[in-house]
């Protein structure tokens, strides 16, 4: 049986999802942040024979997340669910649920990246280097480095790095030069109790190849580890895999995004 599920059902959900709190970061966090009865986000609940909670399916405005332990979950009701959508609908999880859910979109577009967790701060680079942590004030100096880098698809607006340090869904480490300019910037997005996402790691082109990301990002990683919580990431350039790789992220998965 599906259902909708409600605030009643908070203790379930987020227990059945911490199983795997980094997989399920993006339904951990909007669950903590949203709840159950906003317009934008809706939840629901597999539950089998015995009553007990087997699957879950989040929609937040047009992106859904499946997630379920069994290799053999029926699915269907969730499918059903997400083809009543609209067309700009986006399914994205771990790889072993989304490849069952690659037929269901019409004229997709399918991305596979590496799903990588950090656990300990073994590797990570001790240094006394003056890294400031952003305020809502800094958003826009942050957001004028992230539109130099080539690499980045989409650059974060200023207004989304603005709510993230207000509502602290996210954190931003920077490290600047004596006239104040940005040099590198080190970011974490859908925090919750359990994990959070590293997003938007860059260094100005001026002052690369000095090790500056390496420091900014490891300080923030610690202070998060310190905090009781995993950290994530994914990605599909090697060369920035095998830089994350040596502060100790480990692939665990592989994110698997239909649109």
């Amino acid at each position: 049986m599906v259902r909708k599920l409600e605030e009643k059902d908070r203790k379930i959900t987020m227990e059945y999802l911490a199983y795997e709190p980094s997989i399920n970061l993006f339904a951990l966090g909007d669950i903590e942040l949203f709840g159950f009865d906003k317009e934008f986000q809706d939840v629901w609940g597999s539950f089998d024979e015995r009553g007990e909670l087997n699957g879950v399916l989040l929609r937040y405005n047009d992106n859904f997340i499946p997630y379920y332990k069994e290799a053999d979950f029926d699915d269907a009701e969730f499918k059903k669910i997400i083809s009543a959508f609209e067309d700009d609908t986006m399914i994205s999880g771990k790889e072993s649920i989304i490849n069952n859910y690659v037929n269901l979109l019409p004229d997709k577009k399918v991305k596979r990246m590496y799903f990588c967790e950090l656990t300990s701060k073994e590797l990570l680079k001790e240094n006394s280097a003056d890294i400031k942590t952003a305020k809502v004030s800094d958003a826009a100096r942050i957001q004028a480095l992230l539109e130099t880098i080539e690499e980045f698809d989409r650059p974060t607006t200023q207004k989304e790095i603005e709510e993230r340090i207000s509502d602290k869904s996210g954190r931003i480490y920077y490290m600047e030069d004596s006239d104040g300019q940005m040099m590198s910037v080190s970011q974490t997005t859908a925090e919750n109790s359990r994990s959070a996402m590293i997003v938007g790691v860059a260094t100005a082109k001026a002052y690369r190849n000095r090790g500056l990301m390496r420091v900014c990002l490891s300080k923030l990683c610690a202070d998060v580890l310190s905090e009781g919580k995993t950290l994530c990431l994914f990605y599909d350039n090697p060369k920035a895999g095998s830089v994350y790789h040596k502060l100790g992220f480990e692939s665990i998965d592989k994110w698997v995004m239909i649109q």
